[in-house]
């Protein structure tokens, strides 16, 4: 770990940079990059990462071979051509430490009616202590620290004594095709750290993540008649009620699970968004809905999928019209599998140690029910996939805000762990 001397450097240069820091974070949070709408912000971030002096790739996700690869996830309503990836390199001359990824997401979930903020959602609006809007919990506050802390290191007049890949993507709430496409693309090191919002924890295990539609077809006919007709809306809402069932199947499964055995019903099944009928006294001829389900680390996605397709067909052939007219389901989304980071690698102990020097306390486990990007790392490269990173509240709910304290102290701690991981050594 640093020595006291080394942290006390670390320490003045975040404190020094942290009201840029906060300005560098109200500025991403000003993006309002939604899925499809991230150019703008990755354009920025090329350009400061560049003004800091690393070699900058940018690209989309059409310019890599992302088809071959058997975890690549099917991307619906969004064109590849417009989802710009960053990644920014520091190269070290004659490395003599332990190389090293940096990643986080800029993309944001919709912000939802507007009116229903505290504060608009891309005002970036400081109060008490914290900062509120969509994506500064999650995981814009990450980024931020992780730029910071290399920042850190050069305004201590120090630079990584490896590698460092600071990389800023794409796709993470939806199928995770942005980090993927830095593997596919060639980047690798010893190590990859992922500042997700975890309030100073480290995540031991994340479920994984399905992603479907449901479509349903129905005879309009006026509402006056509609025992002549069928509903498409209700058809649907009966395919739901079967998944809730499914779903509440595999969380009894869930109950011998080694790592989710104590996680009450771990996976998570939620119909997010149904679209359907042209006309309030027609009933409707359609309905779509999309919809997530959760898996537990080590299942099959093929095996889950089949799960999925088994339950809506056995549910269909229960009423009489869809049993005539079976309804489609299509992957459109997430195809993720859960990940465990096993307890004992170099890199956690790394990472601990820094915790510890910081804060004071030992770095705390958690195991969540959602997914991250560390699974690509971890699971198909061999590299050990670290999600660790500052306190916020309210991912994707109304007045999401983040810690700006914490974030100080987040960005100390990664700054700390670069130096132990990759060493330290005076700006050539």
């Amino acid at each position: 770990m640093p020595d006291a001397a080394l942290l006390a450097r670390l320490a003045a240069a975040v404190d020094a940079n942290f009201e840029k820091e906060v300005g560098f974070l109200a500025d991403l949070v000003r993006f309002p990059s939604t899925r499809g709408n991230e150019a703008p912000l990755q354009d920025w971030m090329a350009r400061q990462l560049a003004a800091r002096g690393y070699g900058v790739d940018r690209y989309t996700l059409a310019e890599v071979p992302l088809a071959a690869h058997p975890k690549a996830s099917p991307m619906v309503d969004v064109s590849a051509a417009t989802s710009v990836q960053v990644v920014a390199t520091h190269r070290a001359a004659n490395p003599t430490g332990r190389s090293l990824i940096l990643q986080g997401h800029i993309d944001v979930v919709p912000a939802g009616p507007e009116e229903m903020w505290t504060y608009p959602p891309y005002s970036a609006t400081i109060r008490d202590g914290w900062m509120y809007g969509r994506g500064a919990h999650d995981m814009k506050s990450g980024v931020a620290a992780m730029v910071f802390a290399m920042d850190a290191l050069k305004a201590a007049g120090l630079e990584p004594a490896a590698d460092v890949h600071v990389q800023t993507v794409t796709e993470e709430e939806s199928t995770g095709n942005g980090a993927l496409s830095t593997l596919v693309r060639g980047y690798r090191a010893e190590a990859a750290l992922i500042p997700e919002p975890t309030g100073g924890t480290i995540t031991r295990a994340h479920t994984g993540t399905l992603w479907f539609r449901i479509k349903v077809r129905g005879v309009p006919v006026h509402v006056a008649v509609a025992q002549s007709g069928s509903n498409a809306i209700m058809s649907a809402y009966h395919l739901i009620q079967a998944l809730q069932a499914h779903t509440a199947t595999l969380n009894e499964a869930a109950k011998h699970h080694e790592w989710y055995a104590g996680i009450e019903a771990p996976l998570k099944f939620n119909p997010g968004i149904i679209r359907g009928g042209d006309w309030a006294s027609s009933t409707p001829a359609w309905c779509e809905v999309d919809c997530r389900i959760g898996l537990l680390p080590g299942a099959d996605v093929a095996e889950i999928q089949r799960g999925v397709e088994r339950c809506v067909d056995q549910a269909a052939k229960s009423d009489n019209f869809l049993a005539n007219n079976p309804p489609l389901v299509e992957w459109h989304g997430f195809l993720a599998d859960g990940y465990v980071l096993e307890p004992g690698t170099e890199a956690e102990a790394v990472l601990a140690a820094a915790h510890a020097q910081v804060f004071g306390e030992q770095m705390p486990a958690r195991i969540t029910t959602a997914v991250n990007d560390t699974r690509f790392y971890g699971l198909y490269f061999g590299i050990p996939g670290l999600c660790y990173g500052p306190k916020g509240e309210g991912a994707h709910a109304f007045d999401e805000r983040t810690s700006l304290d914490h974030l100080k102290q987040t960005t100390l701690a990664i700054a700390a762990f670069i130096a132990d991981w990759c060493g330290a050594r005076p700006v050539s």
